[in-house]
């Protein structure tokens, strides 16, 4: 007969805790309970100051998955003493929606108040969250609203407006490690019973592989101990080993259709900008595991090469656009190795963005400044232009020595272009310098 992973003791307990995953049973019954979300649930803040004093009306949290949003909201309805009703936007619809609305304003009528969490808020379109509008504008009901997107994206501005917004943070190393000795140690809820021992590494194996994701991390960690024996001293060992094939291949937090896809291409600009290749090929490297369209990152490498490296290098625009092409023959995964190169070249490079801001500039005069026609001299004389007098006058410069002579290229001349002393752009700089004076522009 195979020994069980579990004796008779630990199998009777875990029959009387019941199915529910580690996660839930370890849900925080007080605020000191909580870990992380310190800006919002230290003594003094706002958010704790309400729901001490019970006066939380309507809010939303927003925040990536598992860093206590949903555990939160519920320990705010076990204290509010109102009734509590749960919904989850991504199935719920306006029917369902309705008569928890209308049920809601019934119990009103008897003085009992409903607090309502709905999870996934952003799911909801427009029509659903503007059902919702009259119950919260009338205090009607309590809505605590659920989303790992930003809410002044995804939620309606009329109804966001009535809410207070409460943002949480992914949550950090100490704090997850604080999560996992508290479930190996709590013997009620937790995983006490099993006596666990991490190794130092699969401790932070575990840790890293969660992506800040406290959920993540108990479901990998409950795994680990029901699938590992007890040794001859009763204790559960949790070694590397255990760890990676508990929690296996890391989350990436990035969706396409989301802040994050944002954000991410923003960090990556800003750090090729910055001159930051390490940083650069992080945020890349992120987003290509998280499936981001490499010929997408391929074009905004291309935008900063011309736009922030500009004259300081013009090599980098084309290494960028090499790298672009490639990715269109390549695909992935091998189009990552010229994007990684494009990249680390653009953000090593010179920078300077005076060609930039002289297009832009140039623009901005075509619109807003004096109307300018071509002089006669620098028209086409082709056709019967040179009967008009077109051409008439112009001076070919490689006649003059240095293959330059002076003449008007532009009515009322303005400068637009003011090169830097970065890298090649320097030379350009101090050449357009002595055609300038020579000019007297």
């Amino acid at each position: 007969m195979e020994q069980s992973l579990f004796g008779d003791n630990e199998a009777a307990s875990a029959r009387a805790r019941g199915a529910l995953p580690l996660a839930a049973r370890l849900a925080p019954s007080r605020l000191e309970d909580f870990f992380g979300q310190e800006e919002l649930l230290s003594e003094g803040k706002l958010l704790r100051r309400l729901i001490e004093a019970d006066k939380l009306a309507s809010a939303v949290f927003f925040g990536p998955p598992g860093c206590g949003k949903t555990a939160l909201a519920r320990y705010i309805a076990s204290r509010s003493g109102a009734h509590t009703e749960e919904l989850n936007a991504a199935v719920a619809g306006v029917a369902e929606l309705r008569k928890t609305l209308d049920a809601a304003q019934f119990r009103l009528q008897s003085g009992e108040r409903t607090l309502l969490i709905l999870d996934e808020i952003h799911h909801f379109n427009r029509t659903q969250q503007d059902v919702l509008l009259p119950s919260v504008e009338r205090g009607q009901i309590i809505l605590i609203g659920l989303t790992t997107e930003n809410p002044f994206f995804y939620v309606n501005s009329a109804l966001v407006s009535r809410f207070a917004v409460f943002e949480f943070k992914p949550l950090g190393a100490k704090q997850l490690e604080g999560i996992v000795r508290r479930a190996a140690a709590d013997g009620e809820s937790g995983l006490g019973a099993y006596k666990l021992e991490l190794e130092p590494k699969a401790m932070e194996h575990l840790v890293s592989q969660s992506g800040g994701d406290a959920r993540r991390l108990l479901n990998a960690l409950e795994l680990a101990a029901l699938t590992t024996k007890p040794g001859k001293d009763g204790k559960r060992l949790i070694t590397l080993r255990v760890a990676e094939e508990s929690i296996q291949k890391r989350a990436v937090r990035y969706d396409k259709s989301s802040d994050d896809h944002y954000d991410h291409i923003s960090a990556f600009i800003k750090s090729m900008r910055g001159s930051d290749p390490d940083a650069a090929a992080y945020w890349l490297a992120k987003m290509l595991a998280a499936g981001e369209d490499p010929r997408f990152l391929a074009r905004r490498i291309l935008i900063c090469a011309s736009e922030d490296v500009g004259n300081a290098d013009p090599v980098a625009l084309m290494v960028a656009e090499a790298a672009f092409r490639a990715c269109e023959v390549l695909g992935m995964p091998e189009a990552r190795i010229p994007l990684g190169q494009a990249a680390v070249y653009v953000a090593c490079a010179p920078k300077s963005n005076a060609a930039y801001l002289a297009i832009d500039g140039a623009l901005d005069e075509v619109k807003n400044g004096p109307a300018r026609e071509v002089p006669l001299h620098l028209r086409d004389a082709s056709l019967d232009g040179e009967q008009r007098g077109h051409g008439k006058g112009y001076k070919y410069p490689h006649d003059f020595p240095g293959h330059y002579t002076p003449q008007e290229y532009m009515p009322d001349h303005k400068i637009f272009y003011n090169p830097t002393d970065q890298g090649r752009e320097a030379q350009i700089a101090e050449r357009l310098a002595r055609l300038r004076k020579g000019r007297g522009k």
